[in-house]
């Protein structure tokens, strides 16, 4: 081998020797964090907003029905129409009503005619007992008469007081300031007594009426907060009160009939408007109430359990596994019932790329 070749094989090793050499002291590489974001617990998530369906209704709806039974002869009124005190709603032909007051009025004239005579016989009885010429037992007979037919016409007067009563039962009119909400008779229609015929709308002041599930009644009390919005009202926000809440459940269902009472008033409401009813519900008292995203949970064959940031110092945190029992989802996420705290930041983003004990940026 030349001396030259030998030179190269000798400055060749020597380089790869060195090049090991600085391979094998060189630093490891950083690691990289990858970026998460979280939601932390605070203690507003204590108050939780739940929407429930409902529907308005005037806090002076009633129910029209007549007291006597009978042919529809006029409805002068339309659905939506204002009406004053005393205005006609529904007429009745009151023609046989207005026989029988003028019946029971005969009936009455003839028993204070039978009256009369029997008081005055009574008198001469009295007088003809008074001179002997009349016996004991003719005055008590006298007596008796006159008895008898002064209840008749105590009778008579009552007969008459009914039938003009039940004459005046066939005018359906106000007795306040409403609208008419609904007509459900028409005329030349044969309706009974009791029989709704009209329902009406009084005042200003509304109500919202719904049911809750089980679930949720034991929460509800005076103290509430509740707000309501309509879908015919828009933007306005409306403050309402609980002003009754049913202790026992609606029929065969399980659910509570709740009415919430509306305390402005506005032009546009209605009875039979669909409400959204929003209750903030205090879940500090029952220990639970935390809501967080449903990105957040992560589920595995050991349970449902959620990622932790701790210990955030110059935004890096340490990843922990917290393990978590749920409770009702909602529009806001899913309740906590178990297993966070007030503090806790909760990694609801780049849940996929992390594990547990592992460092990771935060924002």
């Amino acid at each position: 081998m030349k001396p030259m070749d030998m030179l190269t094989i000798v400055v060749t090793c020597a380089a790869l020797s060195g090049l090991a050499s600085c391979s094998r002291d060189e630093a490891p590489a950083e690691e990289r964090l990858r970026p998460v974001r979280y939601v932390q617990v605070s203690d507003d998530a204590v108050v939780r907003d739940r929407n429930f369906p409902g529907v308005s209704k005037s806090s002076r709806e009633s129910r029209l029905s007549f007291k006597v039974a009978g042919t529809v002869t006029a409805v002068p009124v339309q659905i939506g129409q204002r009406l004053d005190a005393g205005d006609l709603i529904v007429q009745l032909d009151a023609a046989s009503y207005s026989l029988q007051r003028q019946q029971a009025q005969a009936t009455l004239v003839e028993a204070q005619a039978n009256e009369r005579n029997a008081i005055a016989n009574y008198d001469r009885t009295k007088g003809l007992y008074a001179n002997e010429n009349a016996s004991l037992n003719d005055l008590d007979q006298a007596r008796a008469q006159a008895e008898a037919v002064r209840a008749q016409v105590a009778s008579a007067s009552k007969a008459l007081e009914i039938a003009r009563l039940n004459e005046s039962y066939t005018r359906l009119v106000a007795d306040d300031d409403c609208s008419i909400a609904s007509i459900d008779a028409e005329v030349n229609e044969n309706v009974s007594a009791g029989q709704q015929v009209i329902a009406v709308s009084c005042g200003d002041e509304f109500e919202v009426y719904l049911d809750l599930s089980e679930s949720v009644i034991g929460s509800v009390d005076e103290a509430t907060p509740v707000s309501v919005t309509f879908g015919a009202i828009a933007d306005t926000v409306f403050t309402g009160r609980v002003s009754e809440i049913a202790v026992s459940s609606a029929g065969n269902q399980s659910v509570f009939p709740v009415v919430i009472k509306i305390i402005e008033k506005h032009s546009a409401l209605r009875s039979g408007l669909a409400a959204d009813v929003t209750f903030q519900f205090d879940t500090s008292a029952q220990g639970n109430g935390i809501v967080v995203p449903v990105a957040a949970i992560m589920r595995s064959p050991a349970g449902t359990f959620v990622f932790i940031a701790e210990h955030n110092v110059d935004g890096q945190a340490l990843v922990t596994r917290r393990a978590v029992t749920l409770g009702e989802l909602s529009q806001s996420g899913v309740e906590i019932l178990d297993g966070l705290s007030v503090g806790d930041r909760v990694i609801t983003a780049g849940l996929t790329v992390i594990r547990e004990g592992q460092r990771v940026l935060l924002p």
